[in-house]
């Protein structure tokens, strides 16, 4: 299997990653799990972009993967790391499969604010649960990795890490040669112009559909992720205003690349982290000056920053090839 440009940074740069978490410090370790796993999330919103939806809900699954691993140990009595990540996976997709039916006949801001309500209903059913420990949400309990229990500290920051590097680098793969598939160029072709792509007899609602039930797993899996980090999950998982943080960075990073999204999650951490640092009661305002200076002079995202080409040499017409006319007499 060769593998291209894209496919060979990935790799390079998960290895890059893993070998720099040997000797960075756990706040910075944290800080990028964070990212990375928030990522996940944003590829779940870059997949419906490139098909011509924008998810402003896109929080409900980052909620429901993050409750699922949450709810694992003290409801079902689940402790194993992976077992808890792939339930939380299941649960997503199962969610979207029913609420796809529905949101999937809608396009523009009809479907972005469908799923922003379905992403706000679920908040308030958190909220109001008290088994779940209501605005204040509760802890996740020790979970354990091959056999070996993870109770948190260092070894849990570093253990985290290692997953969510792994994770984040095979979804990225796996969504790369999604993208160069017949069904990924389709997605794109559906959000050019819909009518064109029924008339190839493929149904646009049905690979929306499917697009849409992919996204939400990999949303579940950051929001796992995530719990497992942060060693806590809320309502605010599924709040507005986290489905917000999503598209910002979506914006931020653009669509040209897989790696994009993980790049402008990294960013907006870092740009975040050094502005509540610094201007903690204005670091919203340095977040919005930010994003608009993205779109101002980055209208593709900060990806575009990797793709600009040199202009092309003039092409030179070649001279014209003399011919030899045979004959007996000259």
């Amino acid at each position: 299997m060769r593998l291209d440009k894209t496919e060979l940074a990935l790799v390079g740069l998960a290895v890059l990653l893993l070998l720099g978490g040997m000797v960075a410090p756990g706040w910075l370790i944290f800080l990028v799990t964070i990212a990375l796993a928030k990522a996940l999330v944003v590829q779940g919103v870059v997949m419906q972009m490139k098909a011509g939806l924008v998810s402003f809900g896109q929080g409900l699954f980052y909620c429901v993967g993050g409750y699922a691993v949450g709810m694992g140990g003290p409801f079902l009595g689940i402790s194993a790391g992976l077992v808890l990540l792939a339930i939380g996976v299941v649960a997503a997709v199962g969610l979207a499969m029913v609420l796809g039916l529905l949101l999937t006949r809608y396009r523009e801001i009809f479907f972005a604010m469908l799923s922003l309500a379905f992403s706000m209903i679920l908040y308030g059913v958190l909220v109001k649960s008290q088994e779940l420990g209501s605005t204040d949400g509760f802890n996740v309990n020790n979970w354990t990795l091959l056999g070996q229990t993870i109770a948190g500290g260092e070894t849990a920051t570093h253990v985290v890490f290692l997953l969510t590097v792994v994770a984040a680098a095979v979804v990225a793969f796996l969504l790369h040669r999604y993208y160069r598939s017949s069904v990924g160029m389709t997605c794109e072709a559906i959000r050019e112009n819909e009518v064109r792509v029924e008339y190839l007899g493929l149904s646009p609602r049905w690979i929306q559909y499917a697009n849409y039930v992919a996204a939400a797993g990999v949303s579940a899996l950051g929001g796992g992720l995530t719990a497992l980090a942060a060693g806590h999950v809320d309502p605010d998982m599924a709040y507005w205003t986290t489905s917000g943080e999503f598209i910002f960075i979506a914006l931020l990073g653009g669509t040209g690349s897989v790696l994009a999204p993980f790049l402008a999650a990294i960013v907006f951490s870092l740009v975040r982290t050094y502005a509540i640092e610094f201007v903690p009661h204005a670091w919203q305002m340095i977040l919005g000056f930010t994003l608009l200076g993205i779109v101002v002079f980055l209208p593709k995202g900060l990806w575009s920053l990797f793709t600009r080409h040199r202009p092309e040499a003039p092409v030179v017409p070649a001279a014209p090839q003399k011919t030899s006319t045979g004959g007996a007499g000259a």
